[in-house]
C-alpha cells in the first residue's frame, strides 16, 4: 500500500475507485465501503482511502493501526490528509474538480448515505451524483451497516467500548478491539507474586474500555497467548501516573522485553480494585485466572 501522509500535495497517476471519510475503528460499515473499491480493482481501478489527519484527538484506531488494517485488505492508496484551512475551507465543488477529479483521477466513489464533505459540509452525496456525468466518475451511495437494528457507526462503537461492553464492540467493529505496543519494564511485582505480567503503555489519544480486568488475547510474532488485563493505575502497589495496560499470560513466561505486541479485548470481569495487601492482590488476580481460563475454555468470547 502506498501511504501518502503529511502534506496537501498529493497525486495519483492511475485512475482510482475512491472512498471518503473519517475511518475511525474501520467497523463493519466502513467495511462495506472497502469492499466496493476493491471490487473495481477488477475494472483496473486502483483503490484509494482518502481521509483527513486530525492530529492528536482521541481515536479508536492509531494511524499506524488504521494502515495496517487497510494494508493487509489490499488496499493500493491511502491518503492522510492534513486538516488544514486550504483543504477544509475549499468549497465543495472545488474539492470534487480540483483534488478527485484533478489529482486523484477518480473514475467511481463510494460514499455512506451521511457522507459530507468541502466547506460548512456542504457537500454530499446527491452533489457527487449530480457532478458524476460532466466528471466522469460513477457514484455509489452504500446503506449504513446495522447491527440489532441500530446503525454501526463509530460514535455507538465509542459509547459501547466507554461501558467496556467488548463482545459487543467487536461485534460491532468486525474484529477484536485491541492496542499495540513495546512490551516495557514494569515493577516486577508480578514476578515477586509469581504472576509474571507484560507491561504496555498505550498513546494518550488511544480510547482504552474503563479500567479494569478483561479476558485477553495476545498476538506475539505471529502465535497468539491467551490471557487476563489489567487496565489502569496499579493502586495496590502505589499507583503510576499514567494509564497501563498489564497482561497475564496463561500458558507463556519468557522474557518478552522490547517485543511489539497486540492485547485484544473479549470480556469484561470487574473494576480495577485496591487491596489491602499483596496476598489480597495475589487472591484476587488467582480468581481473575481461574474466570478467564472460563471464560475462553466454555467459549464465552462471542
Amino acid at each position: 500500500m502506498i501511504l501518502i501522509t503529511g502534506t496537501t500535495e498529493f497525486q495519483t497517476e492511475e485512475a482510482t475507485a475512491i472512498s471518503l471519510g473519517k475511518f475511525d475503528g474501520i467497523h463493519q460499515g466502513h467495511q462495506l465501503l472497502v469492499d466496493r473499491i476493491l471490487k473495481k480493482k477488477e475494472e483496473g481501478l486502483k483503490s484509494l482511502i482518502f481521509t483527513f489527519d486530525f492530529g492528536e484527538r482521541p481515536t479508536l484506531l492509531l494511524p499506524e493501526e488504521r494502515r495496517e488494517l487497510l494494508s493487509r485488505q489490499g488496499v493500493d492508496y491511502l491518503v492522510e490528509c492534513p486538516f488544514v484551512d486550504a483543504v477544509s475551507h475549499m468549497e465543495a465543488e472545488n474539492f470534487v474538480r480540483e483534488i478527485l477529479v484533478k489529482r486523484l483521477h477518480v473514475k467511481y466513489l463510494a460514499v455512506g448515505t451521511d457522507f459530507h464533505f468541502g466547506h460548512n459540509r456542504k457537500g454530499s452525496y446527491r452533489l457527487l451524483e449530480e457532478m458524476s456525468g460532466e466528471c466522469g466518475f460513477q457514484v455509489e451511495v452504500v446503506e449504513k451497516a446495522c447491527y440489532q437494528g441500530e446503525e454501526i457507526s463509530s460514535s455507538r462503537i465509542r459509547r459501547e467500548l466507554e461501558q467496556g461492553h467488548m463482545e459487543l464492540v467487536n461485534q460491532l467493529l468486525g474484529y477484536s478491539y485491541g492496542v499495540s505496543g513495546e512490551v516495557l519494564h514494569g515493577r516486577q511485582i508480578g514476578r515477586t507474586l509469581g504472576l509474571p505480567t507484560i507491561n504496555l503503555q498505550p498513546e494518550a489519544r488511544k480510547l482504552l474500555p474503563p479500567n479494569g480486568v478483561y479476558a485477553t488475547r495476545t498476538r506475539i510474532a505471529g502465535e497468539t497467548f491467551e490471557g487476563i488485563t489489567n487496565i489502569g493505575y496499579k493502586p495496590t502497589v502505589g499507583g503510576e501516573t499514567r494509564k497501563g495496560v498489564e497482561t497475564y499470560l496463561f500458558d507463556l513466561d519468557r522474557n518478552l522485553y522490547g517485543e511489539q505486541v497486540t492485547v485484544s479485548f473479549y470480556g469484561f470481569e470487574r473494576p480495577e480494585s485496591k487491596f489491602a495487601s499483596l496476598e489480597a492482590l495475589k487472591a484476587r488476580i488467582e480468581q481473575d485466572v481461574l474466570w478467564g481460563r472460563t471464560y475462553f475454555g466454555d467459549g464465552m468470547e462471542g
